[in-house]
């Protein structure tokens, strides 16, 4: 039986496209909160056409000591190109960008998955530090 954590992949987002790219300090202090940029294709674009594009992007944290994650954002991409007239007509795409904050009072990590139509699942994540 095919398992998702079979199907996320993950690898160097300076030398592939479709990895999450996440963005947030190291460390916070109690009680601030944490701007967290998720970029797809920071280093090297992403296509964003209607027949390859990135169609979303989800948000986890999960803090030290817990079981589960808490998911803290998810964002759909909605325009790629396509219009009545057919795909890549029209003037409209959306980039593969969000920016989020989060306000914790425990440390943990940062999870961020995204969809590219056409190569599957990507994930990357990042150690966020309460001080």
């Amino acid at each position: 039986m095919a398992e998702f954590r079979d199907m996320i992949q993950t690898a160097d987002w300076k030398k592939e496209k479709h990895v999450p790219v996440i963005d947030a300090l190291d460390n916070i202090k109690k009680g601030d909160i944490a701007k967290i940029a998720i970029t797809i294709g920071k280093e090297i674009p992403h296509p964003n056409t209607t027949e390859h594009h990135i169609a979303w992007v989800v948000v986890f944290f999960l803090a030290d000591g817990e079981k589960f994650p808490c998911q803290i954002g998810r964002f759909d991409f909605a325009a790629h190109g396509a219009s009545a007239q057919g795909p890549n007509t029209s003037t409209i795409y959306t980039h593969p960008e969000v920016t989020l904050s989060l306000k914790t009072e425990k440390p943990g990590t940062i999870l961020a998955s995204s969809y590219c139509n056409i190569h599957g699942l990507w994930q990357s994540s990042k150690s966020l530090k309460v001080v």
